[in-house]
């Protein structure tokens, strides 16, 4: 539970300096036709390089480094699914300039818009999760 806090602790601090939870940071991120604003292309660079890196160690282990079993996505197939999701997600983050973790952030922060965001998150995945029992996924 100590690495668990300390580990988010790590990353919502660091969502914080990058800006990647400040939703008007992100918003000029994305507008590429207006005051674009490309410095989190450096965040996602980063981010990207540890991630693959980081999936290329763990791909070798069978074991956390505490110990656990090494549980790594097995999917590989695009499907209709996944594409309707990553365009739903897309759009919330055009939309409110928050993905997950930094909404999450952002209601820790008192931003009323991520309580909005995380309020309808939270309804987009109960939905989901009673559509998908109803047609047996």
């Amino acid at each position: 539970m100590i690495v668990a806090f300390l580990s988010g602790l790590i990353f919502g601090i660091g969502l914080i300096i990058s800006g990647m939870a400040n939703p008007a940071k992100v918003l000029a991120f994305l507008d590429i036709t207006g005051l674009w604003d490309p410095s989190l292309i450096f965040v996602m660079a980063g981010a990207i390089a540890i991630g693959f890196f980081a999936f290329l160690w763990a791909r070798s282990r069978h074991t956390t480094l505490l110990g656990a079993e090494m549980k790594l996505p097995s999917a590989t197939k695009v499907d209709r699914r996944l594409i309707i999701g990553a365009m739903m997600f897309g759009a919330g983050w055009g939309l409110a300039g928050f993905c997950p973790g930094p909404a999450l952030v952002g209601l820790g922060m008192g931003l009323p818009k991520a309580l909005l965001f995380v309020a309808a998150m939270l309804a987009g995945m109960g939905l989901y999760e009673l559509f998908d029992r109803t047609r047996g996924g």
